[in-house]
């Protein structure tokens, strides 16, 4: 119900925004999605210091955070024109929105995450992937944890037919394997590190088996309208993530506050993050894997062709 009013509102909002945008040229505010998981911090050093909207002064441009973290609902917002900027979401929800109709334009990358993803068993449970036959795992379904189960049990001559998956959030998933129900779980970013202190054991990570993508992406048409906007939200971007490179301390300090967990994991998150600032042929060639994942789980049922729904301000042109 609430997500439905934001999108009403924002929709609202938006109405607003295209019309002092045909009066001045530029909208008096733009709408952007605040996600800090799993450790967002180019985002988080950006909105605690205030770079955004600094940046955006001069055009006397009003910035609006909107606290989004699922990737479906930014998604579903991009296409409604309700928000203009989702600072981070992961690729497969901007394929799952373009296969669906609903475009989404990608205009950066901000992470790599591979080792923030993982498969989680007890002490004593399986020990290695070939074990993981016959038993039961939990995790999201649709997501990179799930894609990178089915490329780990691939690399073993497994499929998900030779194992019960079950579809599970992920905090309902780690207290089931807590309780002995299940025999793994996919966890991500601090939960993985909760479940180390727990005494639980990492399997695997994603690292080696796919690329899990955390990406910039835009409302259809918004490049075209307003690329100056968007040109400064990237500087603005870049600028936080130099920052962060010379300034790792107080940066992981920023992030730990902001999510509440102790400095020492906020440095661990910060090395599992795979922060970037460069898209690369890599990536496009990763999200046509993604997208042929989708198809072969029928999760979408048509292809698209992730170099049509790439900006070239992607690759820094």
């Amino acid at each position: 119900m609430r997500f439905s009013f934001l999108i009403c509102f924002l929709c609202f909002g938006s109405l607003l925004a295209s019309a002092s945008a045909k009066k001045e040229g530029y909208p008096k505010e733009i709408n952007i999605s605040y996600v800090e998981s799993p450790f967002n911090l180019q985002l988080m050093v950006m909105k605690e210091k205030g770079m955004l909207e600094s940046a955006f002064q001069e055009k006397n441009i009003r910035v609006r955070w909107w606290d989004i973290n699922s990737g479906a609902h930014q998604a579903q917002a991009l296409a409604a024109g309700s928000l203009d900027i989702a600072s981070v979401i992961n690729s497969i929800s901007v394929i799952m929105a373009n296969a669906a109709g609903n475009r989404v334009e990608i205009a950066g990358i901000v992470s790599r995450p591979t080792r923030t993803y993982a498969l989680m068993t007890g002490q004593e449970g399986p020990q290695a992937i070939q074990d993981l036959k016959g038993k039961t795992i939990a995790g999201p379904k649709g997501t990179v944890l799930h894609q990178m189960l089915v490329a780990a049990l691939g690399s073993q001559g497994l499929s998900l037919t030779d194992v019960n998956f079950i579809s599970m959030d992920l905090p309902e998933a780690r207290t089931a394997l807590l309780a002995g129900k299940i025999d793994g779980a996919l966890l991500a970013a601090s939960l993985i590190i909760r479940s180390e202190e727990a005494g639980l054991k990492t399997l695997f990570t994603a690292d080696g088996y796919i690329n899990p993508l955390l990406l910039t992406a835009v409302r259809p048409g918004f490049a075209k309208k307003y690329p100056e906007l968007l040109e400064i939200y990237l500087k603005t971007q870049q600028e936080a993530y130099t920052w962060i490179l010379h300034n790792p301390e107080e940066a992981v300090g920023i992030g730990a506050k902001i999510q509440q967990i102790s400095p020492e994991d906020g440095r661990a998150l910060y090395t599992w993050s795979g922060m970037d600032s460069s898209f690369t042929q890599n990536d496009l060639a990763s999200l046509t894997r993604d997208t042929a994942f989708l198809l072969e789980q029928k999760m979408i049922e048509q292809s698209i062709d992730p170099a049509d729904i790439t900006l070239p301000v992607a690759f820094g042109k």
